[in-house]
């Protein structure tokens, strides 16, 4: 049994954090939690034992990123020198996505992975469509390219749902793969699903699950196929929607409706569905998705990167959509940014503050994603669920003075000194146990940048 003693920790359905909790947990599960009575005086029958760790600052549980492209962290400050968009950008990121192989993605992701475990991310999901050789020919083993990511998560100390991306068009109108995109696809849906049922995750840490890249990506008489396959195998199924204005032009230009409306019709919306962005719905939309119970990921500090806009967070969330957060393409990995600029997004946008509790926030930072990713059983301290812990400074520069019920909204990924996952530590004293994060980054974005 392993015991930490919590100076401050975020308990379920709680508002605020509750100070002097002891937590304690076995076989990789949590099996007691105990808030102490007056500064560490331990209630009847309950004996604080000298080993347990003390985790000075606040507990949460572990932090969820619920979209990663892990090969996009090689873009990190090559991508600011000039004008241009989203489209403009993706051709830079299509100069990366052509040197990986297998080895290299293994390196790059196992370091980004890693550095995810220093900002308290406990799980990750990764939207993987860099399935072939640079060619489009397959590579002996047809997922090897799969078997590197989740190889990676392993290294890095972290779970994994692999969400495999169905990538089989350039355009909605149909138009074939060609360039950096060949790589990316199976030829048509069935041909996506017979590779992927090819691939089953042996270790505990992984998931398999399953993705649309976007309706420019799937035409539309194979969205059920996709969809099916997810629904036969009870996993997740992701999808990138309506990150821009020319995708939803697209989309009704050659089917005459929406992106979202594309979807419902075709049975892809559904409490085991996530949108990622959702940045440009209607008002049809946002109802299609929140009476669906499809859960929303947004990804705001990559939306702001790539100019794309500022979603309806909160429209969304009272419509019905579960919100939960991702780093998508790395250009910071920090989920308390991610949260915060949920709300601090909203305010730009309604020019209006409020909108979001810090209970809420942690929710889509915590629990939320990791229901998104197929993990229910994680992102609570309470007893039963994995012990995933992360423990934020409260005596930063950042943090200094602030109430811990504020951290939330002050707090960086800097300020995190102590990560659990399934009851094993991975960062101590703000240091990965394993991985030299900085070295290996540097190391494995050189190899395809240079």
């Amino acid at each position: 049994m392993t015991r930490w003693l919590a100076e401050y920790a975020w308990l379920p359905d709680h508002a605020e954090p509750t100070p002097d909790v002891l937590i304690e947990a076995e076989g990789g599960r949590i099996t007691a939690v105990t808030p102490l009575v007056g500064g560490g005086a331990a209630p009847a029958g309950v004996e604080v034992l000298g080993d347990a760790v003390r985790l000075p600052g606040l507990t949460l549980p572990g932090l969820a990123n619920a979209h990663s492209h892990a090969f996009h962290r090689a873009l990190r400050g090559r991508t600011h020198g000039g004008r241009g968009d989203f489209w403009s950008w993706r051709d830079v990121m299509y100069d990366v996505a052509a040197r990986l192989d297998p080895d290299s993605y293994l390196a790059l992701a196992r370091a980004a992975y890693a550095e995810m475990a220093l900002a308290g991310i406990t799980c990750v999901g990764e939207f993987h469509y860099l399935h072939h050789g640079p060619d489009g020919r397959p590579y002996a083993d047809p997922n090897a390219m799969s078997a590197a990511l989740v190889e990676a998560a392993a290294h890095a100390g972290i779970r994994i749902t692999l969400l495999d991306t169905a990538y089989l068009t350039a355009s909605v109108d149909g138009a074939q793969l060609a360039g950096t995109q060949r790589r990316f696809g199976d030829g048509d849906a069935l041909r996506w699903a017979a590779r992927v049922d090819a691939f089953r995750p042996e270790n505990d840490h992984a998931r398999l699950g399953a993705a649309i890249h976007s309706v420019r990506a799937v035409p539309a008489e194979q969205l059920a196929t996709v969809a099916g396959w997810a629904d036969r195998n009870g996993v997740p199924l992701h999808v990138h929607l309506s990150e821009q204005p020319a995708e939803n032009d697209a989309c009704r230009a050659v089917h005459g409706c929406s992106p979202t409306r594309l979807l419902a019709d075709h049975g892809v919306l559904g409490p085991h569905t996530t949108a990622v962005h959702a940045t440009h719905p209607t008002s049809a939309d946002v109802a299609l998705l929140g009476e669906s119970r499809t859960g929303v990921c947004l990804c705001p500090t990559t939306e702001r990167d790539l100019a794309d806009g500022i979603g309806p967070a909160r429209r969304m969330a009272e419509a019905g959509s579960p919100l939960s957060l991702g780093s998508d393409s790395h250009a910071v990995v920090d989920l308390f940014e991610e949260a915060r600029a949920v709300e601090l997004d909203e305010r730009l946008r309604t020019r209006k503050r409020g909108h979001f509790s810090a209970a809420e926030l942690v929710t889509a930072a915590t629990v939320a994603g990791h229901a998104a990713l197929g993990w229910g059983d994680a992102g609570r301290l309470s007893v039963g669920d994995r012990a995933d812990l992360v423990t934020v400074r409260l005596d930063s520069a950042r943090t200094a003075g602030v109430p811990p019920v504020g951290a939330f909204f002050a707090a960086t990924a800097a300020d995190v000194t102590h990560v659990v996952v399934d009851g094993r530590t991975v960062v101590a004293d703000g240091r990965h146990l394993t991985v030299d994060v900085p070295a290996e980054l540097r190391s494995a974005i050189a190899e395809v940048t240079s």
